[in-house]
């Protein structure tokens, strides 16, 4: 019998079960020209903190910047595994397919 007391949209969860990093490479594959200030604003971290997680996932190969203009033009590597050995048999693009169905996906019914 599921727990009564969870509430899924509570407004300031202690934690998540995705890490910033997933956050922010979800934010960047849903808007490649995303601003870095947009991306905390979304994620609820710092400017500073959403440079770091980048360029982090740009060492590890997950995403590219392109200069394009003044502005950064990010590509993600979807085809990439997750990195974590539990996950390692599922791609990235496997994780943005989830999230991008439970956005559109109908809520659940009712029983």
């Amino acid at each position: 019998m599921p727990n009564s007391k969870v509430k899924p949209d509570t407004p300031l969860a202690p934690w998540t079960f995705l890490t910033n990093h997933a956050h922010v490479l979800l934010c960047i594959s849903a808007d490649a020209g995303i601003r870095m200030r947009d991306v905390a604003e979304q994620v609820g971290i710092t400017e500073r903190a959403v440079q770091r997680i980048v360029s982090d996932l740009e060492e590890a190969g997950y995403v590219q910047r392109v200069k394009a203009g003044r502005r950064n033009q990010y590509a993600v590597h979807a085809s990439l595994p997750l990195r974590h050995p539990i996950e390692r048999h599922r791609t990235i693009a496997s994780l943005i397919a989830l999230i991008a169905e439970s956005e559109s996906a109908p809520a659940p019914r009712k029983r």
